[in-house]
């Protein structure tokens, strides 16, 4: 799975099977939380991660959400910047 993002010891990964995984989510791992977020919700689906951490991804997925569901529709990886 590879890291689209990394911040504030958060990492941002997508699986690349789309039809497999829908709704379009990302994973993002806190130490040992793993949580699966809805990109266009920022909601929690699956997992869990503690408040500030899910806050961060949240306001990090406001910023990059076109750019990364522009990532799942067309599964044509690239990074996506930090937030900062």
């Amino acid at each position: 799975m590879p890291i689209l993002s990394n911040f504030y010891g958060i990492l941002i990964k997508m699986y690349f099977q789309q039809a497999e995984h829908n709704p379009p989510h990302i994973h993002a791992i806190y130490g040992e939380y793993m949580g699966a977020i809805d990109i266009r919700t920022g909601e929690i689906l699956e997992g869990d991660l503690p408040v500030r951490a899910h806050k961060l991804v949240k306001e990090w997925l406001n910023i990059y959400r076109e750019d990364i569901l522009r990532i799942w529709k067309t599964q044509e990886f690239k990074k996506i910047p930090p937030l900062k």
